[in-house]
């Protein structure tokens, strides 16, 4: 994908991406949807432009993680699960990825918070050297760290009162700090280090784990702020029998989820401050000017959702994630109803730096249109999940079936969604469930149409075209 710079004449702009894990698209403030108090965000957001329809394209961790950093779906990257215990699952070193691009074309480079792109290291060896318990790893120096100089990482661990990290040893740093803050105040340092540094553009990117679960490890001066909060729940919530599919303990019934919903909700309050904190310091060090900054997250949380929790669901409250950018005379405020998927990241970027877009690449260069250089593409995104519980994946294997064929493949448009799904287990491998959601009618999806074949409604006939000719390029198992 050669394509010329969308910004030709411009000098190439730092970068810094920053990035929360479960923060769904409806849990910030000046999106009057669900109750939480994003003051900096909110006042960020009138500077910036809103992607309204960001989504990810495989609502799970190191899927959309290894989208987000080599542009290409799972089906290419071979992330179509996350890096864990019993899974011969990573992001393979020889992909290139943005970092990789971004410090060939002259960038420091710098990633701080959670990876959850390598193999866990329990997968090879009972007693890691570096302590790495669970489906954690340190990552060291090398062609895994895809390009990243400055590193202060850890693959995944969900601790975030009592968080840990890696740096060029595997000597575990251990730290008695909320994950969130600490990595903000790495990120910081980051940043004053950065300015010292002339005619060198960086590129941090910052993964924060929270408002991820566990739900409760949030510092108390956030959970008091939602103490007497009153939810308005939205209308496709049910507190009973509350399930995940990704195998993750619930508890369910109202008052649970309510307990979950304040906490959640402290959790994004708190990451509010942070991000306050890394804008405030761009702006202490003359930085904000030629920085492009970018907000985001991996996937959603469904907090309840059609009686579901957590992600891995074609819902919105799953797919949809936050997306707001801002670099002041370059990209214009206001809103975008561009479909934007995990893998038009990479491209994005690098078409906003002005750098070439490697021909690995299947995601979109969207820059142009958010520079307002040309107007919104029509495009759909493409949608895909895989049965990944090693429970599911060992269930499958015994029946001779190879589980990339399941799970669910969809495709978003402005207006619509369109899924098939083939389930999560094996003990019918003719099931199929195939839905059709009109978005302007049927915001909260409470009513698809369930269809026998596409060929019953013209929408989902076209649509099942496009997301057949998507599985052929993509060399998909699966069958529509």
């Amino acid at each position: 994908m050669n394509k010329e710079s969308a910004n030709n004449n411009i000098g190439k702009p730092n970068i810094v991406y920053v990035f929360a894990d479960q923060w769904r698209r409806q849990a910030v403030g000046f999106r009057n949807e669900d109750p939480v108090l994003t003051p900096n965000i909110d006042a960020f957001a009138k500077d910036s432009l809103i992607f309204d329809h960001a989504v990810s394209c495989t609502p799970l961790c190191s899927p959309h993680r290894a989208a987000l950093m080599t542009g290409t779906y799972p089906q290419t990257n071979g992330v179509f699960t996350n890096c864990k215990i019993g899974a011969d699952i990573a992001l393979r070193a020889d992909d290139i990825g943005i970092g990789d691009v971004l410090k060939q074309a002259g960038y420091k480079t710098g990633y701080i918070g959670k990876w959850h792109l390598d193999l866990p290291e329990q997968n090879v060896t009972d007693h890691p050297v570096s302590g790495a318990r669970g489906w954690d790893a340190y990552t060291p120096p090398g062609p895994k760290r895809h390009g990243f100089d400055y590193w202060y990482s850890y693959g995944t661990y969900d601790e975030h009162l009592t968080p840990h990290y890696w740096q060029d040893t595997p000597d575990m740093i251990q730290v008695n700090q909320w994950s969130v803050e600490h990595e903000t105040d790495m990120a910081v340092a980051f940043l004053e280090r950065s300015a010292d540094v002339e005619q060198e553009p960086f590129a941090l990117f910052v993964s924060w784990n929270p408002p991820h679960s566990p739900f409760d490890q949030v510092p108390d001066q956030y959970k008091k702020m939602y103490e007497n909060m009153d939810i308005h729940w939205r209308p496709n919530v049910r507190a009973e029998g509350l399930a995940a599919h990704t195998g993750e303990p619930i508890e369910d019934g109202i008052e649970n989820l309510q307990r979950y919903m304040r906490d959640y909700c402290a959790a994004v309050t708190g990451l509010d401050e942070q991000f306050g904190r890394i804008l405030k310091k761009l702006k202490e060090l003359g930085l904000e000017e030629n920085t492009l900054i970018v907000l985001s997250s991996d996937h959603g949380e469904l907090m309840g959702a059609h009686g579901l929790m957590a992600k891995h669901s074609w819902h919105e409250e799953s797919i949809g994630i936050p997306c707001l950018m801002k670099w002041p005379e370059r990209i214009h405020a206001g809103r975008t109803d561009l479909l934007f998927n995990s893998v038009d990241i990479m491209p994005t970027l690098l078409g906003l730096a002005g750098l070439e877009v490697p021909s690995t690449v299947e995601g979109s260069d969207y820059s142009r249109a958010v520079l307002g250089l040309e107007t919104t593409p029509d495009q759909p995104a493409f949608l895909c999940a895989f049965p990944g519980r090693k429970d599911v994946m060992e269930q499958f294997a015994a029946q001779g079936l190879d589980n990339k064929r399941f799970g669910w493949r969809g495709v978003r448009t402005s207006k619509y969604t369109y899924v098939v799904h083939r389930g999560y287990s094996a003990v019918d491998p003719n099931f199929c469930l195939r839905l059709l959601y009109d978005l302007e009618e049927d915001p909260y999806q409470l009513n698809p149409l369930l269809l026998q074949r596409a060929s019953q409604h013209p929408i989902a006939q076209q649509l099942n075209t496009e997301l057949q000719e998507w599985l052929v390029r993509m060399d998909d198992p699966f069958e529509l």
